[in-house]
């Protein structure tokens, strides 16, 4: 099978494997896991962040960070197709009782003026807006890096308004590589930006989220409150450094193998603009979802549902060019057939 249904199914390599096996290990929670605290110090080195926290899954970084920076009955600001919004079953609501003001938009840049527009006055009728969240890249635009300049605009629009500022970068990875952009030089827009290690990079397990140190003070106890404190977790971070190290340069592989991807369904009159294709996530519109996603697994390619009437492929480094030309040739079969 050429699995694209994401880029969470990569399996660890043997190198990460050896790595995993031979980590130092302590008691987490005591923050006494060497390897834990290297990882945490390598990622705040490339974020530019004072310090940084390992955490099992990106949900729980991004609701962490909701936590750091509302408080009950606030509002916070987010993209209408976020993962936030979609796919992380009303966490803000359940654990910080705050509401998402949902802000619409064709690439993942909500307009500067309906951004500023969706900041509550402060009327003593309405919420509190607390927090602006931004996603780069964005998984339901399909994978579409947001730009230095626009983050700049709504990091300035942020600070005008008292207002904090976090990046869902579960994906930050795949826009560095991208545009050429630092990491540090996307989080110096935000006060705290989580980033994931088990989606590109490979890793099997775990997200970090990235602050002032007194972000991340308190951000380890609500990781503990969260049900997310772990003893000896030194064998799963030395996965996270070893992809840290060794596979971010794997990264534009991926997004040339979507671009051919992409450029194969649309030479054979697919309705798909390749050059909508930024990193490694390829939408395309059909008229039955499940029935496609049904036709390609019999032909040996699993992808998945995006937006409705959307389905995603979803490239990664496990991927090679040869199984991209096969996975494109039974896709066009299965809407052929």
């Amino acid at each position: 099978m050429i699995d694209l249904r994401s880029d969470t199914v990569t399996v660890p390599t043997p190198d990460m494997r050896r790595a995993m096996a031979e980590a130092r290990v302590g008691d987490d929670v005591y923050g006494e896991d060497p390897t834990v605290n290297e990882l945490q110090e390598y990622a705040a080195e490339l974020l530019g962040k004072e310090a940084a926290l390992f955490v099992p899954t990106g949900v729980m970084s991004n609701q962490i960070a909701i936590a750091l920076h509302t408080r009950r009955g606030d509002e916070v600001i987010v993209e209408s197709e976020s993962h936030i919004f979609h796919y992380e079953t009303a966490a803000p609501a359940m654990l910080s009782g705050v509401q998402l003001n949902c802000v619409p938009s064709s690439s993942g840049e909500p307009d500067i003026e309906n951004l500023q527009m969706a900041i509550r006055p402060g009327d003593y009728y309405f919420p509190r807006t607390a927090l602006i969240c931004l996603e780069n890249t964005h998984n339901r635009h399909g994978g579409s890096v947001l730009s230095l300049e626009y983050i700049r605009q709504v990091s300035n629009i942020a600070r005008m308004n008292d207002i904090a500022c976090h990046c869902d970068g579960a994906r930050l990875w795949n826009a560095c590589a991208a545009s050429g952009i630092s990491a540090a030089d996307y989080a110096a827009n935000f006060d705290t930006i989580s980033a994931c290690l088990s989606k590109g990079l490979g890793a099997p397990v775990g997200s970090l989220l990235a602050g002032t140190k007194v972000h991340i003070e308190a951000a380890r106890k609500y990781r503990k409150i969260f049900g997310g404190g772990m003893r000896q977790t030194g064998i799963l971070a030395a996965a996270g450094l070893h992809a840290l190290k060794f596979h971010r340069d794997f990264m534009p592989y991926d997004h040339e193998n979507a671009r051919l991807f992409a450029c194969k369904l649309a030479e054979a009159g697919i309705n798909i603009n390749p050059n909508s294709v930024q990193t490694n996530i390829v939408l395309f519109e059909v008229e039955n979802t499940a029935s496609l996603i049904a036709e390609c697994s019999k032909r040996g390619v699993l992808i998945s549902s995006g937006r409705p009437g959307v389905v995603r492929a979803v490239f990664h480094f496990q991927i090679n060019r040869t199984g991209t030309i096969a996975a494109a040739d039974a896709t066009i079969d299965a809407i052929r057939q």
